[in-house]
Order: C-alpha cells, then sequence, then structure tokens
C-alpha cells in the first residue's frame, strides 16, 4: 500500500500538445524515479475491430468553425478500458511508484483521478497550445487524424482546476519540463 509520499502528475490536455514528450522530459529531469503512463498505450490495447464500432471508439468527421474536426464517440468497451487505465494508475501509485500520466481526461475524468489517488501527492497540469500550433502538429505528425484537436480544443478543459497550466507554443517539451519540474518541486 502507498505510504502517501508517492507522487503522481497528470498531463491532461488535447492530443499533439506535447504531452508524451514533455513526459520523457520529465523523466530525465526529475530527482526521483516516474514511470511514463501514456494514455496511447491503452488505446493501443483495444481490438482494431473496436474502432468505427459502437462498443469501442467511432469518428464522426465534422466541421468547427468552418474547418474539418473529428469527433470521437467512446462506447462501452472504450470507457471501460480508459476507467481501467484510471484504476491502474491507482494500482501503480499504491504499489509506491511515481507516474506522469499523459490522457486526454474530460472534468469527470479528472474527478476520478482525484477520488483514486486521493491518498497520494497528485498534481493535476493542464498543457495547452494554440489552435494554430495544435493543427500544424497534428497534421505533420502523421499518425492522428487531421481535426482531432480542433473538436477537443474547446471543450476539454472547461470545468477542471489545475494545479498547474503550461503552455507548450513556443516552448520546446525540456523548457516545458524545467517548468513543471521546478513548480512542483520534482
Amino acid at each position: 500500500m502507498g505510504n502517501g509520499n508517492t507522487r503522481v502528475v497528470i498531463l491532461n490536455g488535447v492530443g499533439s500538445v506535447g504531452k508524451s514528450t514533455i513526459a520523457k522530459a520529465l523523466q530525465e529531469i526529475a530527482h526521483d524515479s516516474f514511470l511514463h503512463v501514456p494514455m496511447d498505450s491503452f488505446l493501443e490495447m483495444l481490438p482494431a475491430k473496436s474502432y468505427d464500432t459502437a462498443d469501442g471508439l467511432t469518428f464522426h468527421r465534422t466541421h468547427h468553425d468552418g474547418r474539418p474536426a473529428v469527433e470521437i464517440v467512446t462506447g462501452p468497451l472504450a470507457a471501460q478500458t480508459f476507467h481501467g487505465m484510471r484504476l491502474a494508475v491507482q494500482a501503480m501509485a499504491e504499489a509506491g511508484l511515481n507516474l506522469i500520466v499523459d490522457d486526454v481526461a474530460a472534468v469527470g475524468d479528472i474527478c476520478e483521478y482525484r477520488n483514486l489517488l486521493a491518498g497520494h501527492r497528485l498534481s493535476i497540469v493542464g498543457v495547452l497550445a494554440s489552435l494554430p500550433v495544435l493543427e500544424a502538429r497534428e497534421c505533420s505528425r502523421g499518425d492522428r487524424m487531421v481535426g482531432l484537436a480542433r473538436a477537443q480544443f474547446a471543450e476539454l478543459h472547461t470545468g477542471i482546476a489545475y494545479d498547474l497550466m503550461v503552455d507548450t507554443d513556443g516552448r520546446t517539451p525540456g523548457q516545458c519540463a524545467s517548468y513543471i519540474a521546478e513548480e512542483l518541486g520534482l
């Protein structure tokens, strides 16, 4: 059982904002050892046949402000998977492991993290970027559906009280990690 000294840092932001690269940079500079728990690893656990099905994840192409957007609808299997991710994070924290979690979590998901990790040193960090920067990153990656960031941009951070926020516009992942480490005493 965790002793309450376990650190959990949740990096929350839309796709292509830089959470994973910041997490890796944080691992390198933090005084203590941290495991990186990426949401993408849990997405990869879903069977390929669950994509574009009501049970898994469906992708609805639409337009926001006249530009292409892709809204994701989470079905029961995907919802169970994401809940399982949060329980896995709790179990790892209970085992005494320091964690950096990168997630695309809405207010209800963040509330669940706060409840599950109440006995640990939890910091929720909002990772932000402007929409033009997000869309440029999304296009250059080649592994994301163009329009995901636009669909998530307006609503993801709504209602979430962050312990810290970092804007990735014009900052390298290393600079963002340094700022987070300094502010959180990592």
